[in-house]
């Protein structure tokens, strides 16, 4: 038995613990047991490692819930159903069955990667115009996001259940029991969920759903370690355990979306806009997508497309990479830093000019995709300095007319959680309500997305057109990257995703990179520091080995700037003896498995 445990969710965990075997982040071990010295030696002598299967997510009720699927015989689709429903409870701030997801899965016995689209799309009554006040000016976030016009129709339940027609072992109905004991029962506020709340008590507080829920009847918000049950959870939960995800979009929880979107269309004074209507939710379909994959180095990386930027981004930044001798560089080498950043810059100027909902937008993937097109980007970077502070997007051989590049933002409050089953199929999922909370509106005891805040706020620039504009039933791009990553034998060598809007990108692609080129474990990968570029300044996780690279990256000529920067990877790598867990320290994630 191999042991790990998060201080922060040691407690909520303890009799779990000793019945599976787990990973461990040494830095948060502490004040585990009478004798913590002794207890933090004796971890740090066992291996992150499991035989047979593992789940590693945002939390380690919602861990403990998918290993128990998989122990019982499950599938990695039927532990990610699991999952998911409780991490809606137990993470309301990042995910949901009020929001959206997407889904890259591996089919052991047929050797196949499928993708799956859960993401939102926007109601019919919306237009390019949606965000834009009568001036034409941007109406701000505050209408945009708590007035209802930004809720796009959710979508995870429906990918989830196309999923699970396709590969699920279990009845759907045993896949809500967990969530729904701990929303009857109660679960132990998180650390991190009571810091959100309290930082976040404004907004929350002027929503009487929310403000009734996350406050007790004095206005203070949870704390750490509270009991917070979820009664109207639990009954949502029975309903789509009983009558499928088809419960979810007519019917009563369908009416309750509806109407609480209405109601804040209406307090919102912006009563030019009909709305999501009941046959929005009615006809949103979820859909199955060819995978976006590609070679680096002796390695294949398979990911999300559009309307996922992820998939492409990613690999076009590894792509840029592959001339140059990363491994060599290794982790402490500003050279790579450097080389990194200019190849994201690169790749996020295409990303902003061409990538959309492929069901609407004409996009020239295979050009973006094209090796030699992604070997003349490399060419252009030089070695001693950084050649603009802003990048002209690449042109892919395509025929289309001129295009602006994308006008707007992307929330970061997102979760990723990786599977691997006992017969080696494989979930990479990354899931979403956008900002901290999505829209801060609530139903049936769950939050409802903000995603269509994740479109251009204008439709257009300088009278070029804008491929990311919102637009009736079209789907907002996203940059959540689940991806699994194979061997030159074509075995699963790696699963890895992420939250963090747009830093998604940057945060897989270094963690590739730290994994598969510099040789560390998938734990120091995942906690080696972010390098992000997204065409503009170099944003550094403010942490060794980067710290003292500052004067030498400001030498090539990168503006730095320090952050925190908020990840929350999850991953899986597969290795000749067994599998390999990571979880992000940067959030209370646990890695598990037999």
């Amino acid at each position: 038995m191999t042991l790990s445990i998060n201080k922060r969710v040691y407690e909520r965990t303890v009799g779990f613990l000793f019945f599976t075997c787990c990973m461990f982040h040494p830095a948060f071990a502490q004040d585990l047991s009478d004798d913590p010295e002794l207890l933090i030696e004796e971890i740090q002598q066992v291996k992150v490692k499991a035989d047979t299967f593992m789940v590693s997510s945002a939390d380690a009720l919602a861990t403990e819930a998918g290993v128990d699927i998989l122990r019982a015989g499950g599938s990695a689709v039927d532990a990610a159903i699991a999952v998911q429903m409780v991490l809606g409870l137990v993470e309301p701030q990042s995910s949901g069955i009020g929001g959206g997801a997407f889904l890259v899965h591996y089919d052991a016995a047929t050797k196949t990667v499928e993708t799956y689209d859960g993401r939102e799309w926007a109601p019919k009554a919306a237009s390019p115009n949606l965000f834009l006040k009568a001036d034409g000016k941007f109406m701000g976030w505050g209408q945009a996001f708590a007035s209802g016009r930004s809720t796009g129709v959710p979508g995870v339940l429906r990918m989830l259940d196309m999923a699970h027609q396709d590969h699920g072992n279990l009845p759907w109905s045993e896949l809500f029991r967990a969530a729904i004991q701990l929303a009857d029962d109660g679960f132990p506020v998180s650390n991190r969920l009571a810091e959100t709340i309290g930082r976040m008590k404004g907004s929350l507080s002027r929503s009487p759903d929310t403000a009734s829920y996350f406050f007790d009847s004095d206005g203070v918000s949870l704390a750490k370690g509270s009991l917070l049950k979820n009664k109207d959870y639990a009954d949502t939960l029975r309903l789509l355990a009983a009558d499928g995800a088809d419960a979810f979009y007519a019917g009563e929880i369908a009416d309750a979306i509806r109407d609480r979107l209405a109601q804040a269309v209406a307090s919102s004074d912006m009563s030019d806009y009909a709305g999501m209507t009941g046959q929005d939710l009615a006809e949103y379909r979820a859909v199955k997508r060819e995978p976006v994959c590609g070679a680096y180095r002796a390695y294949q990386v398979c990911g999300m497309g559009p309307p996922s930027s992820g998939g492409i981004t990613v690999l076009q930044i590894l792509t840029q990479l592959e001339p140059f001798d990363m491994g060599t560089m290794g982790p402490n080498s500003p050279m790579a830093v450097h080389l990194f950043a200019e190849a994201s810059r690169r790749a996020f100027a295409d990303r902003d000019l061409y990538l959309a909902d492929p069901d609407q937008v004409e996009m020239p993937l295979p050009g973006m995709l094209d090796r030699a097109y992604l070997f003349d980007r490399a060419a252009t970077i030089s070695l001693n300095r950084v050649v603009a502070q802003e990048v002209d997007a690449g042109t892919p051989d395509w025929p289309a007319s001129p295009r602006a590049e994308n006008l707007g933002q992307e929330g970061r409050d997102t979760t990723h959680f990786s599977i691997i089953d006992k017969d080696g199929n494989v979930v990479s999922l990354t899931s979403s309500v956008e900002t901290v909370f999505g829209s801060r509106l609530m139903t049936k005891g769950f939050l409802l997305n903000n995603q269509l805040t994740d479109f251009s706020f204008f439709p257009e620039k300088d009278g070029k057109p804008i491929a990311n504009a919102p637009d009736s039933r079209k789907r907002p791009r996203s940059s959540m990257s689940p991806t699994i990553i194979f061997d030159r034998g074509g075995d699963v060598r790696m699963v890895i995703g992420s939250p963090g809007g747009p830093n998604i990108i940057g945060f897989v692609a270094k963690t590739v990179v730290a994994h598969l080129d510099w040789g560390l474990n998938i734990q120091d990968a995942i906690d080696y520091p972010h390098i992000i570029n997204r065409n503009g300044v170099t944003t550094l996780e403010q942490k060794e080995p980067l710290l003292s690279f500052e004067s030498t990256l400001k030498e090539k000529g990168h503006e730095i700037r320090y952050g925190r920067i908020a990840s929350g990877l999850h991953g899986i790598a597969v290795m000749d003896d067994g599998l390999y867990g990571g979880a992000d320290p940067r959030r209370e994630g646990l890695a598990a498995g037999d």
